[in-house]
């Protein structure tokens, strides 16, 4: 069944603008996952959730791992607050280890609970949280990863199999009480977190840090940059020392370089879909520490540097680089307007072409705007995460074009008039393709979803 996004408020009391695009969604998959796109679209319309937790379509089930505020089985303190980014990771008999975010600032309602050996900051509040699954996906532990670090929203796996958890901060030691700076890349080893310990990857930059992705053949490594007033964020690439030497080898140090596409200082400037640069340049980054001087204001030259608002969502699919602008308001000093885009990279051309693009429009058929967390399905096509107004959904997303609702929020943080929900987050399934996971935000509830997926 498609599902339009009004459709789908309709029966919420939501309203919003509506969204279209264009574009091809065939770009946004690898060949394995178009080959195997081709099926029935969609699962049916969401069934209310008695219990007020997840709606999902007749046949599905959920089962909740974690709840903030609840103990941890490690009894390292409760379940802190602000569920965000995640990964999952094929563990020994059958096991599943899910690494996942806290975005903790200083006010967070629960901080992550400091552990000997795992915290950087003191009086850092995020960091990152494990979770050991048996096939069944019953939790077998939970435990602190990461502790100390702070507003941890994104970040991604890494091909040896460790999670690089990424600050979305600028603060430096005496800010907001920190003291340390803040605004790293830290490693974070899912099944033995103190083998990666506290540190940060200071040669990846320290900027407000949004998600990455891992080139698998070369080891570059990928950076968005979610930076919230003007000069907007960058693209960044990182060429490590030792490219893809295993648990440990990104503290080796290496080179950050910024991405500029000659001719376009703001990617909202580009309006169309199928829009291609070539000669993509990277320009050596003057202090990727930003001691003085956020790395965005920077000095890159007389030809400056590619800048966009809101660089949010990145993964490797193929040969390429996917990464998502979520917005652009011109209002806010963006040089276009838009609901998000989708934008490839290929290496190995140099080339950088706009795939998806979202705009108003009063007929709707693709998720609602802001396109945050976005992951490919196992049998075929993607689910994403939407962080928008008015109800919240996991969208599935096939490769012809069509759009389904695969799970809607049911927890009403709002009041019964003025009815609000968080937002999802960390969307990723299992390694057999036979779960997803996905975080509420607020409450931070953490959900495996199963049922009959194709």
């Amino acid at each position: 069944m498609t599902a339009t996004r009004r459709q789908v408020l309709a029966g919420t009391g939501a309203s919003i603008a509506g969204i279209a695009f264009t574009g091809s969604v065939s770009e946004l998959f690898t060949d394995t996952a178009a080959a195997q796109g081709r099926g029935r679209s969609g699962y049916g319309p969401l069934v209310p959730d008695p219990d007020g937790l997840l709606d999902l379509p007749r046949g599905f089930r959920y089962k909740v791992l974690s709840r903030e505020g609840d103990p941890l089985r490690s009894d390292e303190g409760r379940v802190p607050s602000n569920h965000d980014g995640m990964a999952a990771f094929a563990g020994r008999r059958s096991r599943v280890h899910l690494v996942r975010n806290h975005e903790n600032r200083p006010t967070a309602r629960i901080r992550v609970p400091a552990v000997k050996g795992l915290t950087y900051d003191p009086n850092g509040m995020g960091g990152c949280t494990a979770l050991a699954l048996d096939s069944r996906n019953h939790v077998l532990g939970e435990r602190v990863a990461i502790a100390g670090t702070a507003v941890n929203c994104a970040g991604g796996p890494s091909p040896w199999g460790t999670w690089l958890t990424c600050e979305e901060t600028e603060d430096k030691a005496g800010t907001n009480g920190y003291t340390k700076d803040h605004g790293f890349i830290f490693e974070v080893d899912p099944v033995d977190p103190h083998r990666t310990g506290a540190v940060p990857l200071t040669a990846m930059g320290r900027f407000q840090h949004e998600a990455i992705a891992v080139d698998p053949k070369s080891g570059i490594v990928y950076e968005t940059e979610d930076a919230f007033q003007k000069p907007f964020g960058l693209f960044y690439r990182f060429l490590p020392e030792k490219p893809l030497g295993g648990t440990g080898s990104l503290r080796a140090g290496g080179a950050l370089e910024a991405m500029r596409v000659p001719g376009v200082p703001d990617l909202s400037a580009i309006q169309e879909t199928g829009a291609s640069f070539g000669g993509v340049e990277w320009v050596p980054v003057p202090d990727p520490l930003a001691k003085e001087t956020p790395i965005r204001l920077q000095d890159f030259g007389r030809q400056g540097i590619t800048h966009a608002q809101k660089l949010e969502g990145c993964y490797w699919g193929g040969k390429s680089v996917y990464f998502v602008s979520s917005f652009a308001r011109s209002r806010e000093g963006s040089a276009g307007d838009h609901f998000g885009q989708v934008w490839k990279y290929e290496p190995h051309r140099r080339r950088l072409t706009l795939v998806i693009a979202f705009g108003p429009s009063t007929d709707i058929q693709l998720p609602g705007e802001s396109p945050d967390n976005i992951c490919l399905a196992a049998g075929g096509g993607l689910m994403v995460c939407e962080d928008g107004d008015g109800a919240q959904h996991v969208y599935g997303l096939t490769r012809r074009g069509e759009v389904y609702p695969m799970a809607r929020g049911a927890q009403n943080i709002g009041t019964p008039k003025a009815p609000e929900w968080g937002e999802f987050a960390g969307v990723v399934f299992s390694p057999d393709g036979g779960t997803m996971y996905v975080n509420c935000y607020t409450p931070g509830t953490t959900f495996a979803v199963t049922g009959p997926w194709r």
